[in-house]
């Protein structure tokens, strides 16, 4: 069949050496049209318009050379190797091949001219390339070099580098006669200092050798700036427009009679921050409206948010609706299942638990309960949305700790409401996100921000100490339990591992249970039985254990107010936010606490700015950037969890700056461009009728 004229917006197999094999595998690279290859830009570029001569090259280059064959044979050193050695009068390399056919053994004979292209190292028999990209001339061909800068895409099996370059060299011929539309030139739109879509789509495909280089490897070039802003503007206008899409939305609105509220509040044993009421003011008025409320409540470890959720849980029920409190691991859906009911208990609000992990009895009894609508609060962990559960009025949700879930989380969770109508939803984090990071991240939701600690709170010492000191912190063990104070000891993993050298908990606790033998010491750990693990958590907050032995699942856990002292072991394999988040479970009460983190040294630059890092500052805003900056925004939001956009240009750290700028455009593309709205959610998102869906 005759293939039709091409165009942009063409599938692949109207191109040249395209069949429906290679379609196939073009698709795992996220390649459909034959524009998406304009958009699969290089990962790195490679230099090949010098040629060096063999007597000026130093180890550690990466370039392009020739020269004769002086010598191949194949040696057996435990394996068989292909030896070529080259030279060109300045001085001699050679070529070393472990991989290698019959046919490529025989290709090098003797005064044969070969360019090839790798790495130069230092090799037994002096500087050497190992499996070099290589061609070798015909007789009287000169070496010849590039005019421009080699790209390197990213590859799936069944591609190579030179095909993907023929395909992408076809999509910029036909760019050239149908160029795609360039939806920021539009009117008022255009700012003539950025380079136009299709110069800049020319230059990062074909950069000349005059580029800067630098620019180029660190993503700051005006050419990839213009991309990565219109990346950012298509994920930043989906998500604007997911919310606009909730803003029509029907809820119910939430006005119920505010005394059940007045006395939760007025019935708790401290007096909440201004922070804390002007964030539960914000989310009643958002209650009140007709339409879902999206809102994202950002507090520091400490800042008191679940009680602000518990706020806005009092005026769903007295408005009649269930609320659903959904925590992402089984250890903190029981933290709010114990706040709750102490909170709820004088109350008569009927409080129910759903976890994976229930007994077919209790679980049949719990979805009894929330569909015939005699539980009120509902808690658990995301076993509450798997389709089993069947709310009768759901008017609320709220998720703690957002960065574990994702879009399509927040978007699934509003299929669960009443037929017609959409919960409110109230999202919370205790990793606090900065501005610009929040912007790209949430922007389908409102924010809040609890920006201040209860009153009384004292700031953490934080001090790093070498493991070999490790005697001297087991004495300040000793000495704070003497004073009537108790201590968390915190390992990585739970059985000792050939692989990692990190302290165990198991062995910790076999080792302080025999250092501290006048000493109560407990061990808490994920495999233990819920039960188990609870019955222990309780004997520490009842100040019946000293010492308590756990891996990371106390990052999130009970207040022990007489908790005064958190020794982490290994702290320089974790990353800040985590770091912050173990620490946050001292301080909780009027005494100076105090945070030892115990690394094994030599300490690594990564390792050595986190830790330092945490004994300069005890801000989680601070601290949130400073992750940013040193580990991504990736490690930053759980990316494995969240399902967080993956940019194929736009780096969300790199590029944090353009997102005000990015902010703007949206708002002004939105109102007076439709179909530029469109074009760009349809060339960066996919087809423009999932645009808005997520």
């Amino acid at each position: 069949m005759e293939k039709q004229e091409p165009n942009l917006s063409s599938s692949l197999e109207v191109l040249r050496g395209v069949g429906p094999s290679l379609a196939k595998a073009l698709e795992r690279l996220g390649l459909y049209r034959v524009e998406d290859l304009l958009f699969l830009l290089p990962i790195r570029y490679e230099d090949r318009t010098k040629l060096y001569r063999l007597g000026a090259l130093q180890k550690g280059m990466r370039c392009l050379i020739s020269g004769e064959v002086l010598l191949a044979k194949t040696v057996y050193r435990g394996r068989r190797i292909l030896l070529v050695r080259l030279g060109d009068g300045t001085g001699q390399i050679e070529l070393r091949f472990f991989y290698f056919s019959r046919q490529q053994e025989a290709q090098f004979k003797l005064n044969h001219i070969v360019t090839c292209y790798g790495d130069v190292r230092s090799g037994a028999a002096g500087l050497e390339m190992v499996h070099p990209e290589y061609r070798i001339l015909a007789p009287g061909e000169k070496p010849s070099v590039s005019n421009a800068l080699t790209p390197i895409y990213p590859l799936t099996e069944g591609i190579q580098q030179g095909r993907l370059r023929n395909l992408v060299r076809q999509a910029l011929n036909i760019m050239q006669s149908k160029p795609p539309d360039d939806f920021l030139r539009q009117e008022s739109m255009s700012d003539l200092s950025s380079p136009s879509l299709t110069d800049a789509l020319n230059l990062l495909h074909n950069p000349t050798a005059e580029v800067d280089l630098k620019s180029m490897e660190e993503g700051r070039h005006p050419c990839q700036v213009r991309l990565a802003f219109e990346e950012l503007l298509a994920h930043y206008m989906s998500l604007r427009h997911l919310r606009n899409l909730a803003s029509k939305e029907n809820s119910i609105a939430l006005k119920g009679d505010s005394s059940l509220q007045r006395k939760f509040l007025a019935a708790l044993p401290y007096k909440l921050t201004d922070a804390q009421n002007r964030v539960i003011s914000e989310i009643s008025t958002d209650l009140k409206e007709p339409h879902p409320m999206m809102r994202l409540v950002q507090g520091d470890v400490g800042s008191g948010k679940t009680v602000v959720a518990a706020a806005a849980c009092t005026q769903a029920i007295s408005s009649g609706v269930q609320v659903a409190v959904m925590a992402p691991t089984e250890l903190l859906a029981e933290q709010h299942w114990r706040e709750f009911n102490s909170w709820f208990a004088q109350y008569e609000i009927a409080l129910t638990w759903v976890s994976g992990s229930q007994k077919q009895s209790e679980r049949r009894r719990s979805l009894e309960e929330i569909q015939s609508g005699h539980a009120q609060i509902i808690i658990g962990t995301h076993a509450l949305f798997q389709d089993a559960v069947a709310f009768s009025n759901l008017g609320l949700i709220v998720i703690d700790e957002q960065h574990r879930f994702g879009v399509h989380q927040r978007v699934a969770l509003r299929n669960k409401g009443t037929i017609g109508l959409h919960p409110h939803q109230l999202v919370m984090t205790a990793t606090p996100i900065p501005r610009t990071l929040a912007m790209a991240a949430y922007a389908d939701l409102d924010t809040s921000v609890i920006d201040e600690l209860p009153p009384g709170r004292q700031p953490i010492s934080t001090i790093a100490l070498p493991e070999k000191r490790r005697p001297e912190v087991i004495s300040r063990v000793r000495e704070s339990s003497a004073k009537g104070q108790q201590a968390y000891w915190v390992c990585p993993l739970i059985d000792e591992s050939d692989t990692l050298d990190y302290q165990a908990a198991e062995a910790s606790h076999k080792m302080l249970s025999e250092t501290l033998d006048d000493l109560e010491v407990g061990l808490v750990h994920g495999r233990m039985r819920i039960t188990e693990r609870d019955k222990t958590m309780q004997a520490f907050k009842d100040g019946e254990i000293d010492v308590l032995v756990a891996t990371t699942v106390i990052e999130v856990g009970v207040d022990v107010p007489k908790a005064t002292l958190m020794i982490i072991e290994n702290a320089e394999r974790m990353g800040l936010s985590q770091l912050h988040q173990l620490r946050g479970r001292v301080g909780r009460g009027n005494e100076q606490s105090h945070c030892v983190m115990l690394y094994k040294g030599p300490l690594g630059t990564l390792a050595k700015s986190r830790l330092s890092v945490l004994r300069e500052t005890n801000d989680g805003f601070v601290i949130a950037q400073r992750d940013l900056e040193l580990r991504g925004p990736g490690e930053l939001l759980g990316t494995r969890q969240t399902g967080l956009p993956a940019y194929r240009i736009a780096n969300l750290l790199r590029d944090a700056n353009l997102m005000p700028a990015v902010q703007a455009a949206a708002t002004k593309i939105q109102a007076e461009y439709p179909d530029a709205e469109r074009g760009i959610a349809s060339r960066w998102l996919g087809d423009a009728h999932n645009y808005g869906k997520v």
